[in-house]
C-alpha cells in the first residue's frame, strides 16, 4: 500500500495524530481519555467514543484514562460509576493502574481535582478575569442576549478583585444559599459565540456528593473543569463529540488565561505553564429506531416501559450484553460506522448484522420449538437396527434413535452432538397448515417434508380439540431417509426443525424486538411524545417452549443459535429462578427490512 493510500485509510483524527507525531508536537505521546458523567448507564453511542479513545491510544502506543466527570452531585451516583467501569472492561478495554477489587479501581475523577480547580479560579480572580455574580439563572439568561443581539454586562462585573476573592471564599464556606451567587469568567458579552459571554465557572449546590460528601458546596461547571482535567492529566488529544465544537474557544480561553503570566520553565509570575491539550470534535452516533438521550432512557426506566437499564430492548451496553451481544460485535459495529465530522443516522440493522456475523462464527446450533405442535409417527418401530438406537423404557414409546447433529457448520472444531429422535416429536405450530397454499413448502395433509438431521415424514391425519384447533399430527416416516437424504433421489422442498417430546426440556423464551416503531422517535419534527412510538410487540414471552436436551445444561450468558429462529442467550433470571430462560438477541434475518419492502 502506498503512502497516500495508507493516509487515505486513516480517519481524520488519526491523520491529526500522525501529523502531530511527525512534527514532534507532543514528543510522540498519545494520551486520550474517556470522561463520562456518572448520571446514567452507558449506551451504544458511548461505545463509539470508548472504542475511538481507547482504540487510538492503543494504536499509537499511548494511554487512555477513564475519568468520571462528577461535577453535578444532584444527578450522579456510585451505581453509575460501577456500571460504567464494568461496561468498559466488558468491551475489552483497560485504563492505567487498574485494580481488581472494584470495577472502577484505577479510574480518575473530576472531584479529585476540586482543590486545584479552586486555586486556578482564585488565580483568574486575581488576574481580573473572573468575578462573583449575584444574578439569578433567569436574570442571567435575560442578560445573555441572543444570537442576533449582544448581551449586557452583569452589574457585578466591576467588583474589585478583593471583593471577588472574599465572596468566592465565602461561597466555598457555605455562607450563601443555592443559586445565590456564581463565579463567572470575564470574557465578552458581545461575542458572537454565546459560550464566551461571561460563562459560569462555579455554582452553589448544597447536595451530598458520591465521593466527597458535603465537603464542597460549590461545584465547577463542565466547561471550566474539562480543560483543566485534561491539562492536569497530560492529555494530548481531547476527543469530544460535535456539540462541544462551539465550546472549544472557551476550552482554549480558560487554559490561555491560566497560562498568562506563566512560563515554560516556571520563572513567570504565576509559575509554570500548564499543558494546553488539543480538543478535536467528531460526530456522535445517531441510530434509528432508538433514543440515546440519558434523560429519555431514564424516563423509560422510571415509567416502567422497560424492566430496567439492562433491559435487552435498551440501547445501553448492559442491555445489549444481557440481550446476548458480544463485545466483539459492538467493537466491529463501531469500526464499521467509522469516525466522521458530520452527523448521519446509522441504520440499527448494521448493529444487528454485526452481532449476527460474530455469533454465526461462534454460537453453537441447537433446535428449539417455541410454539409446539405434537407429531406422532404412527409407523415408528419398537426397535431400530442403526448405530446409536436404543429401545425406549416407556411402553409404546418406540425406539430412540440418537442422530448426529452439527454444532456449528462455520467452525470445524465445534464437532457434533447426539440428538434423540423418537415416536413423538414437537414441531413449530406454524410449520403446519390444514389447507396450505401452493407456495407453502412445509407440512400439510398428504405432504412430505424433511426433519433436520432426521427422516422424511408425511402427514396423513391431524387431530383437533373441541375448539377446532389442531393439536396433533399423525405422520409416517421413511426409514431409508435417515440423515435427511432419500436413496431414490426424491426431493422435498421443506426442512423443519423438531424436538423429541420424551427428551425435551421446558423453557421460557423472551422474544425481544425493536423498542420503537418509528425510525426517528427522537425527532423534534414529531408533535407526539417519543413514548407514543413505543412498539407494543417489542417483547413476547413464550412460556411453553420445548428445547433439545443439550440445552438443559446451558448457563447464564451462553449464546446459542436456535436453528431457523435466530440467536438467543440465557438470561440472568434463569439463575435466580432456577429454570431455563432465554432472550432473543436477533433473528437470523432483518425482518424489518422485509417489512419496508427492501
Amino acid at each position: 500500500m502506498s503512502e497516500s493510500e495508507t493516509k487515505a485509510s486513516l480517519n481524520f483524527i488519526e491523520q491529526i495524530i500522525e501529523t502531530d507525531n511527525a512534527s514532534g508536537k507532543w514528543g510522540g505521546r498519545v494520551h486520550t481519555r474517556f470522561p463520562p458523567e456518572p448520571n446514567g448507564y452507558l449506551h451504544i453511542g458511548h461505545a463509539k467514543s470508548i472504542c475511538l479513545n481507547f482504540g487510538v491510544a492503543k494504536k499509537y502506543g499511548g494511554v487512555c484514562n477513564l475519568r468520571f466527570d462528577d461535577t453535578n452531585p444532584m444527578r450522579e451516583d456510585v451505581e453509575y460509576v460501577k456500571s460504567i467501569a464494568t461496561d468498559i472492561r466488558w468491551l475489552g478495554f483497560e485504563w492505567p493502574d487498574i485494580g481488581k477489587a472494584e470495577p472502577e479501581d484505577g479510574a480518575l475523577f473530576a472531584s479529585t481535582y476540586f482543590e486545584q480547580m479552586y486555586q486556578f479560579a482564585v488565580e483568574l480572580i486575581k488576574k481580573g478575569k473572573a468575578f462573583v455574580c449575584d444574578l439569578s439563572a433567569i436574570e442571567m439568561r435575560e442578560y445573555r442576549g441572543t444570537l442576533k443581539a449582544p448581551g449586557k454586562d452583569s452589574p457585578h462585573r466591576t467588583r474589585s478583585i478583593e471583593e471577588n476573592l472574599d465572596l468566592f471564599q465565602r461561597m466555598r464556606k457555605g455562607e450563601f444559599h443555592d443559586g445565590a451567587k456564581s463565579l463567572r469568567a470575564k470574557i465578552d458579552m458581545a461575542s458572537p459565540n454565546l459560550n464566551l459571554r461571561d460563562p459560569v465557572m462555579y455554582r452553589i449546590v448544597f447536595a451530598d456528593h458520591h465521593r466527597v460528601g458535603n465537603s464542597w458546596c460549590i461545584f465547577p461547571t463542565y466547561d471550566w473543569a474539562h480543560g483543566l482535567e485534561d491539562s492536569l492529566e497530560g492529555i494530548t488529544h481531547s476527543l469530544c463529540t460535535l456539540e462541544f465544537e462551539n465550546h472549544r474557544p472557551l476550552y482554549d480561553w480558560f487554559i490561555d488565561a491560566i497560562n498568562e503570566g506563566r512560563t515554560d520553565d516556571g520563572s513567570g509570575e504565576w509559575g509554570k505553564k500548564i499543558i494546553h491539550s488539543q480538543q478535536i470534535e467528531f460526530a456522535r452516533l445517531k441510530i434509528n429506531y432508538t433514543v440515546l438521550s440519558k434523560r429519555k432512557l431514564l424516563e423509560l426506566v422510571r415509567d416502567k416501559h422497560v424492566s430496567g437499564w439492562d433491559d435487552p430492548r435498551m440501547p445501553t451496553i448492559s442491555g445489549l450484553r444481557r440481550g446476548g451481544y458480544t463485545p466483539a460485535s459492538i467493537r466491529d459495529f463501531c469500526t464499521d460506522v467509522g469516525v466522521a465530522k458530520f452527523v448521519s443516522t446509522i441504520d440499527v440493522g448494521r448493529l444487528e448484522n454485526a452481532v449476527r456475523a460474530d455469533l454465526n462464527k461462534t454460537a453453537l446450533r441447537r433446535m428449539a420449538v417455541l410454539d409446539p405442535l405434537k407429531v406422532t409417527i404412527t409407523n415408528w418401530p419398537d426397535e431400530l437396527d442403526v448405530d446409536g438406537a436404543e429401545k425406549a423404557t416407556e411402553a409404546g414409546a418406540g425406539a430412540v434413535d440418537w442422530i448426529d447433529a452439527v454444532n456449528n457448520p462455520e467452525d470445524d472444531g465445534a464437532g457434533t452432538r447426539k440428538v434423540p429422535f423418537g415416536k413423538t416429536l414437537y414441531i413449530e405450530r406454524d410449520d403446519f397448515m390444514e389447507d396450505p397454499p401452493k407456495k407453502f413448502f412445509r407440512l400439510g395433509p398428504g405432504r412430505e417434508v424433511r426433519l433436520r438431521y432426521g427422516y422424511f415424514i408425511t402427514c396423513n391425519e391431524f387431530v383437533k380439540n373441541d375448539a377446532g384447533e389442531v393439536v396433533e399430527l399423525l405422520c409416517t416416516y421413511d426409514p431409508a431417509t435417515r440423515g435427511g437424504d432419500s436413496p431414490d433421489g426424491r426431493k422435498v422442498k421443506g426442512t423443519l426443525h423438531w424436538v423429541s417430546a420424551a427428551h425435551a426440556v421446558n423453557a421460557e423464551v423472551r422474544v425481544y424486538d425493536r423498542l420503537f416503531m418509528e425510525p426517528d422517535p427522537d425527532s423534534p419534527k414529531h408533535e407526539k411524545d417519543f413514548k407514543e412510538f413505543l412498539n407494543p410487540d417489542s417483547l413476547k414471552v413464550l412460556t411453553d417452549c420445548r428445547l433439545e436436551p443439550a440445552l438443559g445444561e446451558a448457563k447464564v450468558g451462553n449464546r446459542i443459535q436456535f436453528e431457523r429462529h435466530g440467536y438467543f442467550c440465557v438470561d440472568y433470571d434463569a439463575e435466580k429462578e432456577g429454570r431455563l430462560i432465554f432472550n432473543r438477541t436477533v433473528g437470523l434475518r432483518d425482518s424489518w427490512a422485509k417489512q419496508k419492502g427492501k
